[in-house]
């Protein structure tokens, strides 16, 4: 009886304690309430009973005893132990040791310690620079490998981003943009090589205008073949993504930001540009050789001083009954002199110390069930020149909601932007392949005309240009573009876990696009009043913008735009839906074996639809009426051209993808991914629409080992080796379209426009097989950490090899083109790339830390059978075998001639010299002779990085943050004033003018030409070419490389126990910086000009120096 009793009671307490097991469950967060992916969370004592965090955050464990305790750790953070229950959430504070983060590439989410690529993660506040709009630009400098070049600061320009250099030799090597898990398509397609040029496009060609900075929570750059063959043939240029910000548990939080930014002017000491005396010395020598007569310019198409004051000394003043400037001598010098000590300073005229402000509010909050995120804001510039201001306002939402016991999720994304930007007057660039020339027509860029403009010209008097009068402050009032920009997108996705280890989503997005360019030239405009300059016969017979009607020979010619101005309507559209469906699944066996698979499916769709508009002869000052003649349409027609035009295009991609990994108790990880897409942009055949991409990679965590805490303990903390080999692809230049023939309608010249009639052409010819560029990349990488993570290195080494690059080659001329793309052309590249982060000095209150950030690429056409003409290699947009990419060549510079007269080589062995004899030699279109040229480098920076020191006491943050770029080289022509064989009085001149060739023997001092006499001008054929050809010469080039102080900032943050007991204000700071404060260093040919800008005119501008105030306030 008694042995019965105590085995009944025996199996009684055995009952209940099996009874005391619960499940546990709960969500793993950082300190910002972000969820923390790859956290282990295991019942103390059990080898077996664990769990890993999956990308929410969220872990379960089964069976675990009532009385035990759970244990959750994560690299990076500290480790936590709670007691268990039935919910049990972890908030993980960060340790001294190794760091770590989840990377995103926009379709997954994974723990840095299992991803095998090279990535770099810049959250929002280690990135943003105060006072910047576009976020795109605060790149610079923060990832290695990483290249921005601020070609242009207009808002809206993108800058010319490269990761780890250029992938293609005729396509534009942009990386992609991904926000949210959605690819962010262009409205027009902008190539690299056209962000300096200064058109209008460029003013909506960047993909990301439109996001407020205080909006984005990270950037995730994604480099090699490993980190971006999930986007296969999207991603062989790299890709950016962009992860915003969403809600946190706990009370509604609202913040504010505000930031005041105030330009500063540019000034003459910054540029070798003379003043106004130096520069009537070289009118006065143009006078004495033959130039500025009255003859020459008083009916000019454009003149300065010498012109006005010869129209002057015609024009009869009826109160004084004399005429305005007597034309005498002294007359004459006594106008003059005004002239010589005028001095002005264009750069007061055209600009101003306005302050831009840029405010944004959000509101966040979130429960364990749902959380949510909304801002708005605005950002209101009035200019920093005249005619330049922009108004932006943004809008985001982000709500997330957890449904079914959280079985199923819901997330929501909205982003609504929209832009009025006002800007010059400006038409696109022209290229004269004959002299080698790029000119803009009616050119009136504040900045521009600062740095070209005499400084001898009185601001408020009229001048001449184009034979009209043009005054600049009258033309930027009547001659301006205005700009509105829409972007909006929508998205959601559902997220269904029928299981722990597995979820699936499906995600949908719609984004629109419109852009509306409105160019006003009003009347009073010089614009419009060149189309009508017909004051004397020599003007009638010279004036390019009077129409001769073929059908009237007899008859002079004559106005079209008989009254009114011009309006130039240009309207851009794009219509982006996006579609996805994915699983994912991430497990971990018996606590070691972390098992992860992902499969997605997604498709894309691109409509881009653009119209053109010319209204002439609009009267804007008299009810907007349109007033036109016959002759208008008559000319066009005659011209082959059109008032009107429309455009339409359409991109389908489909693509389908799977990734998996295994890792070792975080020791060992492989990984494999693989893609399969077509693309209606390519040719029609199977072989060349549809393409696999691949990759295959892994790594080894050393510091995971067992044996490595207790050989090294803190001296040596973590060390982790990578490696990848990956086929990558692109689907080529934009302007690539040939799966079927393309023809299109024109008019066939006739003597008369009687007989004129539609016709249709073939541009195109169908190109069935023209497939995917492609490049195979290896890349080896190791971090590093050292004493107690206080030093922190990382390196990576890669090798690309592209091949399949569309180029053009020639063909035997069947179907009528002698030209024809095709996958032809090779290219190889290498470089490296180098971060170390050191704290310096770490105590309670202060903390010192330095960053250092180089990386160095450089790249080589291998094979290219399309030849470049001479002026496109003297321009650096040639492409020969055997060099990289953006090339520059130079014409051999041969020294002056005794008239100081300007003389080169033209063959390879410098034997023979181009003289005044034979100055028609100098073939700017040549193609077949060009070894002659000197190669100089290449245009795009092979070296760049930063240099940046973080001073941290109490509240107080000083942050000192350098910039730098080597490698390159620059063509001097794209930033200040060239040389000319027929200078004009309206233009400047730089001080190397000083040191001109002037009298016979200045040849063995100087290199810099003389000023060509009248004589010399008609006697020696071609001396155009001879300037034309020195400005493109060994003498002017000059490095590109700087040393810039990027930011200085100073940050303060009141301590939160000052708003401790009080429910209004929870935080407070305030931010001064200075942004391009100082250019510590550039080659001295360049002046202090800024080597990262060309001066190309039409809308763009530099990027200014500012002062920034930021403050800061939550609630």
């Amino acid at each position: 009886m008694k042995k019965s009793f105590i085995l009944l009671l025996s199996l009684f307490f055995a009952h209940a304690l099996l009874a005391q097991t619960i499940s546990v469950s709960g969500v793993v967060t950082d300190s910002a309430g972000l969820p923390v992916t790859g956290a282990v969370a295991v019942v103390q004592g059990s080898t077996t009973n664990a769990s890993v965090t999956d990308l929410d955050g969220k872990y379960s464990l089964a069976q675990v005893p009532a009385s035990a305790s759970i244990e959750v750790s994560c690299l990076g953070y500290q480790t936590e132990v709670k007691p268990a229950a039935a919910t049990l959430n972890f908030l993980l504070k960060e340790s001294t040791e190794f760091l770590t983060e989840a990377v995103v590439t926009g379709m997954t989410r994974t723990d840095k310690r299992l991803f095998t690529g090279a990535t770099d993660q810049i959250s929002a506040s280690d990135m943003n620079i105060s006072g910047i709009g576009d976020v795109s630009r605060s790149l610079e400098g923060k990832s290695a490998g990483v290249s921005v070049q601020n070609v242009s600061g207009t808002f809206g320009a993108a800058p010319k981003i490269r990761v780890r250099g250029a992938t293609s030799i005729f396509g534009d090597s942009k990386p992609l943009w991904v926000v949210d898990g959605v690819i962010m398509e262009d409205v027009v397609e902008v190539d690299a090589t056209s962000l300096s040029s200064g058109d209008a496009t460029t003013l909506i060609s960047s993909a990301i205008a439109g996001l407020n900075a205080d909006d984005i929570e990270s950037f995730q750059i994604l480099k090699d073949g490993s980190a971006t063959s999930i986007y296969g043939a999207r991603a062989m240029a790299g890709v950016i993504v962009v992860t915003t910000k969403k809600g946190t548990p706990g009370k509604v939080q609202v913040r504010y930001s505000g930031e005041y930014t105030m330009r500063l002017v540019p000034t003459y000491a910054e540029y070798n540009i003379m003043n106004s005396q130096e520069q009537m010395t070289v009118y006065k020598e143009m006078f004495n050789k033959g130039w500025l007569n009255y003859s020459d310019v008083v009916y000019a198409s454009s003149s300065g001083v010498y012109g006005k004051m010869s129209q002057l000394i015609n024009t009869y003043n009826p109160e004084t009954e004399s005429y305005m400037v007597e034309n005498t001598e002294a007359g004459r010098n006594a106008y003059l002199r005004q002239a010589e000590y005028r001095n002005t300073d264009w750069f007061k005229v055209l600009f101003r110390n306005s302050v831009q402000h840029n405010h944004s509010i959000s509101m966040s909050s979130g429960t364990e069930k749902g959380s949510y995120y909304a801002s708005l804001g605005a950002l209101v510039d009035p200019g920093w020149s005249l005619q330049s201001k922009v108004n932006r306002y943004t809008a985001m939402f982000n709500a997330s909601q957890k449904i079914l016991d959280d079985y199923v999720t819901l997330n929501v994304i909205g982003n609504a932007s929209y832009r009025q930007q006002r800007a010059p007057g400006a038409l696109s660039s022209k290229v004269d392949a004959v002299y080698g020339t790029v000119s803009r027509d009616f050119d009136i860029n504040p900045f521009s005309y600062a740095l070209n403009t005499s400084r001898t010209l009185d601001p408020d008097e009229y001048y001449t240009r184009n034979y009209a009068p043009f005054n600049i402050i009258n033309e930027l009032d009547k001659n301006y573009m205005d700009l509105d920009v829409v972007d909006t997108k929508f998205q959601g996705e559902v997220k269904i876990r029928p299981f722990k280890a597995l979820e699936i989503s499906a995600l949908g997005s719609v984004r629109y696009q419109i852009s509306s360019t409105e160019h006003n030239i009003k009347e009073g405009s010089n614009q419009a009043e060149a189309y009508r300059a017909n004051g004397s016969m020599m003007i009638t017979n010279s004036n390019p913008f009077l129409y001769d009607n073929p059908d009237l020979p007899a008859v002079d010619p004559y106005p079209i735009l008989e009254q009114g101005g011009i309006m130039i309507r240009k309207t851009y559209n794009a219509l982006s839906l996006d579609g996805r469906i994915s699983a994912n699944y991430n497990d971990v066996f018996a606590g070691k074996h972390i098992v992860s698979a992902y499969g997605a499916m997604e498709v894309n769709a691109l409509n881009r639809h653009s119209t053109s508009f010319t209204a002439w002869g609009l009267q804007y000052d008299a009810g907007e009426i349109p007033f036109y003649t016959l002759d208008l349409f008559k000319s066009q027609l005659e011209d082959n051209s059109y008032y009107y035009s429309m455009s339409n295009s359409r991109e389908r991609n489909v693509a389908f993808a799977t990734t998996a990994s295994y890792s070792y108790d975080y020791r060992y990880t492989l990984n494999g991914t693989f893609r399969y897409e077509g693309s209606n942009r390519l040719g029609r055949s199977r072989s060349a629409r549809w393409l696999p991409t691949w990759n295959v990679s892994g790594a080894w965590n050393a510091h995971e080992e067992r044996w490595w805490q207790p050989t090294f303990g803190k001296a040596w903390t973590y060390a982790s080796l990578k490696g990848s080999y990956s086929l990558t692809a692109d689907r080529g230049p934009a302007g690539v379209t040939n799966s079927l023939a393309v023809f299109s309608s024109f008019t066939p010249w006739r003597p008369s426009t009687s007989a004129f009639e539609s016709g249709i052409q073939l541009v195109d010819l169908e190109n069935s097989e023209l497939t995917y560029e492609k490049k195979h990349e290896l890349n080896i990488g190791v971090a590093l950490g050292f004493v107690d993570n206080r030093v922190n290195v990382e390196f990576d080494w890669y090798r690309r090899d592209n091949f399949d690059l569309i180029g053009y080659v020639q063909t035997m001329g069947v179907g009528g083109m002698t030209t024809k793309l095709a996958n032809d052309a090779t290219m190889k590249s290498t470089g490296c790339e180098f971060t170390i982060s050191t704290t310096n000095i770490k105590t309670k209150d202060f903390k010192w830390t330095t960053d250092w950030i180089f990386g160095w690429a450089q790249n080589e056409i291998t094979k290219l059978d399309s030849r470049s003409q001479v002026y496109q290699l003297v321009n650096g947009f040639g492409r020969t075998e055997g060099r990289p990419i953006g090339a520059l060549y130079s014409i051999p510079f041969a020294g002056l001639t005794e008239e100081g007269l300007p003389t080169f080589f033209i063959d390879a062995e410098h034997t023979q010299v181009v003289g005044p004899s034979n100055y028609d030699a100098i073939y700017f279109q040549e193609y077949e002779n060009v070894d002659y040229l000197k190669y100089e480098g290449s245009i795009d920076p092979t070296i760049t990085g930063s240099f940046g020191n973080t001073l941290s006491w109490k509240g107080l943050k000083l942050n000192v943050f350098f910039t730098y770029s080597f490698g390159n080289v620059l063509r001097l022509d794209d930033l200040c004033p060239v040389y000319s064989s027929d200078y004009s009085d309206l233009t400047a001149s730089m001080k190397e003018m000083k040191n001109r060739w002037m009298v016979p023997g200045d040849e063995q001092l100087t290199t810099i030409p003389a000023i060509p006499t009248v004589r010399q001008m008609r006697e020696i054929n071609a001396l155009n070419n001879a300037y034309s050809a020195y400005n493109y010469s060994t003498e002017r080039v000059a490095k590109g490389d700087f040393i810039r102080l990027k930011e200085l900032s100073l940050a303060y943050d009141l301590p939160k126990k000052v708003f401790e007991g009080q429910n209004a204000v929870s935080s407070f700071g305030v931010k001064v910086s200075a942004t391009n404060l100082w250019l510590a260093y550039a080659d001295k040919k360049l002046n202090g000009r800024d080597p990262e800008y060309y001066n190309s005119g039409g809308v763009s501008s530099p990027v200014p120096r500012q002062f920034t105030l930021t403050v800061k306030l939550g609630f």
